[in-house]
C-alpha cells in the first residue's frame, strides 16, 4: 500500500481525527523517530521549528511563503527527513544518541498543505524542537 492508502485507512473523517489516531495532538511531545516514521508511512509532512515565536504566532502558510526562496538549511524550520539526514551525515553516532536520549518534539499545529497540480491536499504537522536547556542529556546515560 502506498502512503495515500495508509492515510485513507486511518480512523477519523478529517485531518485532526486521523492524526489523533496516530497519537498526534496539539502540545503533545513525541519522539522525533515516531514523527519520521509517520511521515514516511502515512504521507504526513512533518516540519520542525527552531523559534518558538515563529512556530506559535504565525501560520505555517505565511512562514513557508516568506522563506520560499531561502535555502533549506537556512530557514527557521526544516522537514523531519532533511533534519535527520543532515544530522546523521554529520554525526554517525546520532542514532545511538537518540536511543539513549530520545529527542522529544512538541506538536504546535496540524493542517493541510494546498494540493499541487492535480493532487490532493497533504496533511502536515509542525513541531517545536526543544531548546538546549530542555534537553535531558548528561555525560553518562541513566543519570537524570
Amino acid at each position: 500500500m502506498d502512503n495515500r492508502a495508509e492515510w485513507a485507512s486511518l480512523a477519523g473523517t478529517g485531518t485532526a481525527e486521523k492524526l489523533a489516531s496516530l497519537g498526534i495532538v496539539g502540545e503533545q511531545k513525541l519522539d522525533i523517530r515516531t514523527l519520521d516514521e509517520i511521515s514516511r508511512t502515512h504521507g504526513v509532512a512533518v516540519y520542525f521549528f527552531f523559534e518558538e515565536g515563529l512556530a506559535r504566532d504565525r501560520s505555517f502558510a505565511s512562514v513557508r511563503e516568506e522563506y520560499a526562496r531561502v535555502p533549506e538549511y537556512e530557514r527557521p524550520y526544516i522537514e523531519v527527513g532533511s533534519f535527520l539526514r543532515f544530522t546523521r551525515e554529520n554525526d554517525p553516532s546520532f542514532d545511538q544518541t537518540l536511543r539513549e536520549f530520545p529527542l522529544m518534539v512538541t506538536i504546535v499545529a496540524i493542517g493541510e498543505l494546498p494540493p499541487g497540480r492535480g493532487s490532493i491536499p497533504v496533511p502536515y504537522v509542525t513541531g517545536l524542537m526543544p531548546f538546549l536547556d530542555e534537553l535531558n542529556v548528561d555525560a553518562e546515560p541513566g543519570h537524570n
